[in-house]
C-alpha cells in the first residue's frame, strides 16, 4: 500500500501549555487533528469551568487562521471541586472530562489528589451525569518501584474505585503496560484507554542505553520490551477500547537536559507518520483509522470528523526538524530512530 486515506485524526490527550509556547507549538497538533483533549495541568491549573473557558479562548486565538482545530477543555481534579460547577461545564458542552492527577506524579501535579476519599462528591456527580474521567494511573508511594507503579495504581486505586461507582466511565491515558492493556480488556463497560505514540516505538533502553537520553523521558516511564509489544498489539487489533492520545509535552531544551530534566516528549508534528511506520510494521495500515480517528469519538459520544487526510508513502524519507523554535525557547522533537517514509497531504 502506497496512499492510506483516512478521516482526520484527533488527539485524546494533547499538553498545549500557555503563552508563548502555547503559540509556537498549537499550530503542529492543528495542523492535523481535528479536536484534541487539552490538558489542565498549567500554573496555575485549570480548576473551575471559567478557567477553562478562558483557556479556550487563548488555545482558539493561537490557532493558525488556516486550520480548523476544536480544544475539548478538562478540569483538574482537586479534592475541592465543586460538583456543580462542572456539572454545569458539561451541561454547557465545554468540559469533555475531568482529569485526575495522583498529587506528585508527573509535571504540574502538585496540586493534586491526595486523598481521594475527599474527591467522592465529584466523581459520584461525574457517574450520575455521564463525564469521563481521565486518569493518570501511577501511584506516588515512595516505595514503589517507577516501574511498577501502574499496576499498582491498578490494583489499589482503580479497580476498588470502579467497584465503588461502577457507572463512572473511566479513561487510562497513556497505558504503559501489558496490565493496563489486560486490565482494560477485561472489563465489560465504562474503561477505555489511550496509547502514545511514543510508547509505541521505544522501550526504557532508549532512555538508559549509551548514555542517559533526555528527550526519551517521560511519564509514566516507558517499560520494559514485552510491555511495548503489548502496547502495539493493542494498538492495532481495531479493539474500540483502545485509542491515541498522544500526550505531547513540549518542554524547552534547558528544561530537558539539566541535572533533573522535565518529563514529556513532542511528537504532535510527526505522530500521524510515526503511527503509519508503526502499523505498516504490524501489517495493520487497515486498523490505522480506527486507532486514530474513529475509537475516541465513539467513546467520548461525538460524532468522527467528516474530513479526511491522506498518507502517501514516499520512497526517500520524509523530513522533520529536529528541534522547532518557540518564543518560549527551543523544543526537540521526538525522534523514532528510524527514517519516516509515510507523508501527510
Amino acid at each position: 500500500m502506497r496512499s492510506l486515506t483516512i478521516r482526520r485524526p484527533d488527539d485524546w490527550h494533547l499538553h498545549l501549555r500557555d503563552g508563548a509556547m502555547l503559540q509556537g507549538v498549537v499550530g503542529d497538533t492543528s495542523r492535523y487533528f481535528g479536536r484534541a483533549i487539552i490538558m489542565p495541568n498549567l500554573v496555575p491549573p485549570v480548576v473551575t469551568t471559567q478557567d477553562a473557558i478562558a483557556y479556550r479562548e487563548r488555545i482558539v486565538a493561537a490557532v493558525p487562521k488556516e486550520h480548523s482545530f476544536q480544544p475539548l477543555m478538562t478540569l483538574y481534579l482537586t479534592e475541592h471541586t465543586n460538583p456543580d460547577d462542572v456539572e454545569d461545564g458539561k451541561n454547557t458542552g465545554l468540559i469533555t472530562a475531568v482529569k485526575l492527577y495522583p498529587a506528585g506524579a508527573t509535571t504540574n501535579s502538585h496540586g493534586g489528589v491526595r486523598d481521594l476519599d475527599k474527591a467522592m462528591p465529584v466523581l459520584e456527580r461525574m457517574a450520575k451525569i455521564g463525564l469521563p474521567l481521565c486518569v493518570h494511573g501511577e501511584v506516588t508511594t515512595p516505595e514503589v518501584d517507577i516501574f511498577d507503579r501502574e499496576a499498582v495504581f491498578i490494583d489499589t486505586v482503580l479497580e476498588p474505585l470502579r467497584k465503588r461507582l461502577p457507572e463512572l466511565k473511566v479513561t487510562m491515558e497513556h497505558v504503559t503496560t501489558t496490565d493496563g492493556v489486560e486490565y482494560i480488556r477485561s472489563a465489560a463497560r465504562n474503561l477505555a484507554g489511550s496509547i502514545t505514540t511514543h510508547h509505541l516505538i521505544i522501550n526504557r533502553n532508549a532512555i538508559l542505553v549509551g548514555g542517559i537520553r533526555p528527550h526519551y523521558y517521560c511519564l509514566p516511564v516507558a517499560k520494559r520490551e514485552s510491555h511495548r509489544l503489548s502496547l502495539r498489539a493493542a494498538a492495532t487489533s481495531g479493539d474500540t477500547r483502545f485509542f491515541l492520545g498522544t500526550d505531547s509535552a513540549p518542554h524547552i531544551d534547558p528544561l530537558k537536559e539539566c541535572g533533573c530534566g522535565c518529563a514529556g516528549i513532542y511528537t504532535s508534528i510527526n505522530t500521524m507518520s510515526c503511527l503509519a511506520h508503526v502499523f505498516e510494521q504490524e501489517n495493520a495500515l487497515d486498523k490505522l483509522e480506527a486507532f486514530t480517528s474513529l475509537n475516541g469519538p465513539a467513546w467520548y459520544g461525538l460524532p468522527c470528523n467528516e474530513e479526511t487526510i491522506t498518507l502517501v508513502k514516499r520512497d526517500e524519507p520524509v523530513s522533520f526538524p529536529s528541534k522547532i523554535e518557540t518564543d518560549a525557547g527551543i523544543v526537540t522533537v521526538f525522534d523514532p530512530m528510524f527514517p519516516l517514509h509515510w507523508d501527510v497531504t
